[in-house]
């Protein structure tokens, strides 16, 4: 069985946080000093940063994650990382017992009337990966801060982050691609019971605004947006998202 590699801040309620494509858990190292009153797992997912690749599927990263996350906890997931906690939830609600998603849709390709990323601009990087990882994350991670007034400052800081730890591995790279064009869980969003957050960021260039309104409105479901943040708003705006998040805990917890 593959470990994935996972590091553990702060003590308390337990919360797994689980990055996008092309990162690491290393994205999520401006948090590490804001969140310590809660036990948090920051996990590299399967081929990303130190964890080793395995599985071929949605369900097996999930499986993967369980086998190793604590027996019950918050689960919370940015970009791809929120397509998988959210899985977690559907699959696992007697481990997850809320739920917190991070500029993430339950299906990140534009179809129809449903807004997301254009099919051809994924087309394109399917096809550079296998030319050009490097460069092709580096892509990726601009369009991620598009939008946000601190972009270039943003990308600088992902990318210092992220490439302190080894590139992913390409099989995990196309894998993580593939559930962008094909995973589609919203027929299945109304499944979640867990009390559930949906932060957004109103100039993500990846995740349109629009999604929001196309959402099921559940009971347990609160919608958050940071008007000025794109598509990381845990690094363009730390401290606001740090104390949006916390309220909405500490709320949770009681």
């Amino acid at each position: 069985m593959t470990t994935l590699h996972t590091e553990v801040h702060g003590q308390g309620q337990d919360l797994v946080m689980i990055h996008g494509w092309g990162v690491n858990s290393a994205a999520f190292s401006p948090l590490y000093e804001l969140l310590t009153e809660y036990r948090v797992h920051y996990v590299d997912l399967p081929g990303f940063g130190l964890s080793q690749p395995e599985g071929n599927t949605l369900d097996d990263w999930v499986d993967l994650l369980m086998q190793q996350m604590p027996d019950r906890a918050i689960w919370a997931g940015w970009s791809l990382g929120g397509l998988v906690a959210t899985q977690a939830a559907l699959r696992y609600p007697e481990r997850v017992s809320a739920l917190i998603t991070i500029a993430s849709s339950p299906c990140f390709m534009q179809q129809d009337s449903w807004p997301g990323i254009a099919p051809k601009v994924l087309a394109q990087f399917s096809e550079q990966l296998c030319q050009d990882p490097a460069k092709t994350i580096e892509r990726f991670l601009a369009i991620q801060a598009m939008g946000s007034a601190t972009a270039k400052e943003d990308i600088r800081q992902i990318r210092t982050q992220v490439l302190a730890r080894p590139l992913p591995d390409n099989q995990a790279l196309a894998l993580g691609l593939m559930m962008l064009q094909q995973v589609d869980l919203r027929s299945q969003l109304h499944a979640i019971t867990q009390p559930w957050l949906r932060c957004w960021g109103r100039l993500d260039a990846l995740v349109p605004n629009r999604v929001i309104s196309q959402m099921p409105a559940l009971p347990n479901s609160k919608d958050w947006t940071l008007a000025k943040a794109s598509h990381a708003p845990f690094i363009s705006h730390t401290q606001e998202f740090a104390t949006g998040l916390k309220s909405w805990l500490a709320n949770l917890l009681g």
